[in-house]
């Protein structure tokens, strides 16, 4: 980050502004603080951050999955397993496939760039997804549904993307050395956030200070995810397992349940600042790219609109088919349900993250960013705008215990 705080300062007050007006316009947030970024790259000395791998992916990311995580309600989501767990694993594999597919027939990309691209792109993400079905006020099923699949599905595709790096690299990989390295990147991930996880929270348990519980959730946050990546193992896999086990710790006894709201508090604050930040910041580089056109490697439209039809089609591969492995089963998905799961797959910071992360003699790294920054901006801005209108079209508000008409950002407190 070469900002000052200064920046930071100014950044999150045009957040909060933007946060307020979307009320107000009753629109997605996060998509009004992509436009905003994008206005921003063109005004000149506005405050500025450059959006790199650590800001994203060490600093940003780890309480984003967590907050994800803890807000999890346990008990529909151990109902809803069997459709979360296709989704996010045969689901993520489809998914990068037919992207990988499409960039490499279409936009003739070589083989390990387009399926590097699939895999970073296939998940949806759990801030820009989350935060819009919470907007919209939806509790029933469709919202777990959408919550459950995009937080599992961030740890697949990151798992999927390391497996194919490492073939980048130079490993040579066969069926066992493939499902080896899985083995060991599953459960080592696992083990890590638990490792964290568990001895925190049971020291958070024996204190009734909830400053200390909440410096003890910040630790859980961010220590798994570390230690993971220093292991070369899944951080978001290892920060998911560290904020589920938080979750399931939280206790149902009065005084215990209100030291782990004032906790719960502090992750909805941390979530609001660090998804401001992310959607600001995603916009203004986006902005920069537009200003600065071709020479600074902004992809041809071309490219771009394939990249879109790609990933869009990869999320369709997914839904429909796997969905009707569902019709003669209690875990049955109506087509709206369908529907939304479908075009509510926003993209957003893991894929970034994961972009920047790639190695500088990667065939076409350049470009692999920068037509992914098209696609979560695309997702974020159309996506997110129209998925509204779509949840009131098919009148999912009124069943699933949503307010109906548009969204309002989400309280940062």
């Amino acid at each position: 980050m070469d900002g000052s705080v200064e920046n930071v300062a100014i950044l999150l007050l045009v957040a909060a502004a933007v946060a307020m007006l979307a009320q107000r316009l009753r629109m997605p947030y996060a998509t009004g603080l992509v436009v905003t970024g994008i206005a921003l790259a063109y005004i000149p000395h506005a405050p500025h951050l450059s959006m790199t791998r650590d800001l994203i992916f060490t600093v940003l990311l780890p309480p984003l999955i967590f907050e994800a995580a803890l807000f999890l309600p346990w008990q529909l989501l151990r109902r809803e397993m069997p459709v979360v767990v296709v989704l996010a694993t045969i689901g993520i594999l489809i998914a990068a496939a037919v992207t990988a597919f499409g960039m490499h027939w279409l936009a003739g990309w070589p083989p390990i760039s387009a399926a590097l691209f699939g895999a970073l792109i296939s998940a949806t993400d759990p801030v820009s997804v989350i935060a819009l079905f919470r907007q919209s006020g939806i509790k029933g099923r469709l919202r777990i549904l959408v919550e459950a699949e995009s937080l599992f599905n961030d740890a697949t595709a990151a798992v999927l993307f390391g497996l194919l790096l490492a073939v980048f690299q130079g490993a040579h990989p066969t069926i066992s050395r493939v499902l080896r390295d899985l083995s060991i990147t599953t459960v080592g991930s696992i083990a890590c956030g638990a490792l964290a996880a568990l001895p925190l929270s049971w020291l958070a348990a024996r204190t009734a200070d909830h400053l200390v519980r909440i410096t003890l959730s910040l630790v859980a946050a961010y220590a798994p995810f570390l230690a993971a990546d220093h292991l070369h193992l899944s951080g978001v896999l290892a920060t998911m397992t560290a904020g589920l086990i938080a979750a399931r710790a939280g206790g149902s006894s009065p005084g215990t349940r209100q030291r782990h709201e004032a906790v719960e508090a502090f992750w909805e604050v941390v979530a609001f600042l660090a998804n401001s930040l992310i959607f600001l910041l995603i916009g203004m580089h986006e902005g920069g790219l537009q200003h600065a056109g071709k020479s600074a490697g902004f992809p041809a439209v071309s490219t771009a609109a394939i990249a879109v039809a790609a990933v869009l089609a990869g999320r369709a591969a997914t839904i429909y088919p796997l969905s009707s492995l569902f019709i003669a089963t209690r875990w049955r998905l109506s087509m709206a349900h369908q529907h939304i799961l479908f075009w509510g797959g926003l993209r957003g910071a893991l894929a970034l993250a994961l972009a920047f992360g790639l190695p500088t003699d990667v065939p076409l790294r350049e470009p692999i960013v920068t037509t992914c920054f098209v696609v979560v901006t695309f997702s974020l801005v159309m996506q997110g705008v129209t998925v509204a209108p779509l949840l009131s079209a098919l009148g999912i508000p009124a069943r699933e215990g949503g307010r109906g008409g548009g969204p309002s950002p989400p309280s940062p407190g």
